[in-house]
């Protein structure tokens, strides 16, 4: 593939993302500033510390530039502390003092749903845009998505029913962390998602 997909790295574990991206063949370029943002197909926002993304955001000037880089249509993922800066709101009981936010997905997420990193845990998750066999999923200080908005489409659940991976349009979101498992369906199917939206913009 010869597009190029970013992946935001200013905190959080962005270099197991750009890993996972180069395993598949596909270019990846580290983003920390506006002009990174130029040429790529589509943006990574990683797992991490949410609160600390969302400032360092701010404090790069990025909160705008990637509001206007998921209106033209190129994709949008989050994973964990990605899906929480993706959202719209935080629940109130879990919300930092300071968490800015990008809005992009209508949603309501919970921070640390499971408890702490000895909480962490894996589990088989269907996702319905990958198809089976299920994708092992795995959960770190995990969020969980409380409320889902009209037009968020639910791509897979808890055996619970608690909504773990969430798509509105080129947004994406997932509570668990893809690049840490040797199962590389979810970043071929992003890229999938990248390509398509740049034949779109051509």
């Amino acid at each position: 593939m010869s597009l190029t997909i970013g992946v935001l790295a200013l905190q959080g574990d962005f270099a197991e993302h750009c890993a996972a991206l180069r395993r598949l063949g596909v270019p990846a370029r580290e983003v920390r500033t506006v002009r990174d943002l130029d040429g790529v197909a589509g943006l990574i926002i990683p797992g991490g510390e949410s609160t600390t993304i969302g400032r360092l955001l701010e404090r790069f000037d990025l909160v705008e530039p990637i509001r206007a880089f998921a209106r033209t249509g190129r994709p949008i993922w989050g994973t964990c502390a990605g899906l929480i800066v993706l959202a719209r709101e935080v629940d109130p009981e879990t919300r930092a003092r300071h968490q800015p936010l990008l809005g992009l997905l209508d949603i309501t997420v919970r921070r640390n749903a499971f408890g702490s990193q000895r909480e962490s845990f894996e589990c088989d998750l269907l996702v319905e845009p990958l198809g089976p066999p299920p994708l092992r999923a795995v959960f770190i200080r995990a969020p969980v998505v409380s409320v889902v908005g009209p037009g968020v489409e639910v791509l897979a659940r808890l055996p619970d029913g608690r909504p773990v991976a969430v798509r509105a349009g080129n947004v994406i979101g997932t509570a668990f962390h893809p690049e840490l498992t040797e199962d590389l369906r979810f970043h071929a199917w992003f890229c999938s998602l990248a390509e398509a939206g740049n034949v779109r913009a051509a």
